[in-house]
């Protein structure tokens, strides 16, 4: 979603057997991670509408952070009663954010309950509810570079793409987070040129 707004973290839906989930761009790259993991548990656990409500988030919630946070890996990487600062480092680790990293180590019961309150305290503190420490970069599609590069080969310019789809051109880079389109000017180019013919001679 490239949509301006931070009150829609995510959302996803079936429609007939397909799949969507809905990332908002605004957020940083661990916390879409967590985000679509989270939604990808809505589609999995809670495709027929039950539960409901808190219960559904909770369970969501759980999901999201066992399956990218699993058991054995967090106990064979996360030492005693570990700093916010060694907490940020290994978020790298898991590419999470640093607060789902303390949560999923309070849920584990690798931290203690006074323990976890001090470090939530510590990373509203710091700034790191609304901003990531040492944000990863973005995850991006492999699937998108060659469409576009196919596209590209055809002549299908931006423009062509953005009236198909009925958004603005200004649309289409958000909509595929930023990657770039080549806008191709004048005619179209065929998908395999043929390189331009040299003329050689002989010099004595």
């Amino acid at each position: 979603m490239a949509e301006d707004t931070v009150e829609v973290d995510a959302f996803s839906l079936w429609r007939e057997t397909t799949p969507f989930i809905f990332l908002n761009t605004l957020k940083s790259s661990e916390r879409s991670r967590f985000d679509a993991a989270h939604e990808l548990g809505h589609l999995v656990l809670h495709r027929h509408d039950e539960p409901k409500g808190k219960q559904a988030e909770h369970e969501a919630n759980r999901f999201a952070s066992a399956f990218l946070m699993p058991r054995g890996s967090i106990l064979s990487h996360t030492p005693a009663m570990p700093s916010l600062n060694t907490l940020i480092k290994l978020k790298k680790y898991w590419i999470v954010a640093v607060s789902a990293l303390a949560y999923r180590l309070n849920q584990l019961e690798l931290l203690t309950d006074w323990h976890y309150r001090h470090l939530c305290i510590e990373i509203g503190n710091r700034g790191f509810r609304t901003s990531e420490p040492e944000e990863a970069p973005r995850e991006m599609s492999l699937i998108f570079p060659k469409i576009f590069k196919m596209l590209r080969d055809e002549g299908i310019t931006k423009a062509t793409i953005a009236d198909k789809l009925f958004v603005n051109v200004e649309d289409i880079d958000k909509l595929v987070f930023g990657l770039i389109l080549v806008v191709l000017k004048n005619q179209s180019v065929k998908k395999n040129n043929q390189a331009k013919k040299t003329n050689l001679r002989i010099v004595d």
